[in-house]
């Protein structure tokens, strides 16, 4: 069964974005950003949540088009949107209802690895469903105030148990856990 892996920036106040969507403040370059795209090729299936999807038309991504290709060019795209619509292609897809039963179909599949890259909505639905198996949080050295959760709305209490952690040079810090509910 692929895991599910929430892989996301967040603030020292577990914040994932300012409320806006902007990542201000957040680190943008240094050793990390090598370790997480050598991360990114390691996954089949992303899953993000319509802001997170569109917070890419900055950088380039035009609708319609899978993020991330440029690193895993075969990694599948699933947009949870109730509002978002274009057409289906062989790596994107928009999901509109169901959330709870398309990821438990998927984790029941053989899709490789599947990580969560944002939303804090979508991860509160998810972890209050208990299908994140794994949370690797990229910790910023700074402290937004306010914004978007870490995991959104949730009140779901899980444990967690550390399996890797690796302190940056430019103060970031990598923390990997597994999940236990």
């Amino acid at each position: 069964m692929p895991k599910l892996i929430y892989d996301v920036a967040a603030s020292l106040d577990n914040f994932i974005s300012h409320s806006d969507g902007s990542i201000d403040g957040f680190l943008i370059d240094g050793e990390f950003v090598n370790d997480f795209l050598e991360r990114i090729k390691s996954y089949g299936v992303a899953l993000m949540g319509r802001r997170t999807y569109q917070w890419g038309y900055a950088y380039g991504l035009q609708e319609g088009e899978p993020a991330y290709t440029q690193v895993n060019p075969d990694l599948k795209n699933y947009i949870f949107s109730k509002t978002l619509t274009f057409e289906p292609g062989q790596l994107v897809e928009v999901i509109s209802h169901d959330e709870i039963d398309f990821v438990q179909k998927l984790k029941a599949g053989d899709g490789g690895t599947i990580w969560l890259c944002g939303g804090g909505e979508l991860a509160a639905t998810l972890l209050d469903a208990k299908l994140i198996d794994e949370l690797v949080i990229k910790l910023n050295p700074v402290v937004l105030g306010e914004g978007v959760r870490l995991f959104g709305s949730s009140t779901t209490n899980v444990t967690l148990q550390l399996i890797e952690s690796k302190a940056y040079e430019n103060g970031l810090m990598l923390l990997r856990y597994q999940i236990t509910y």
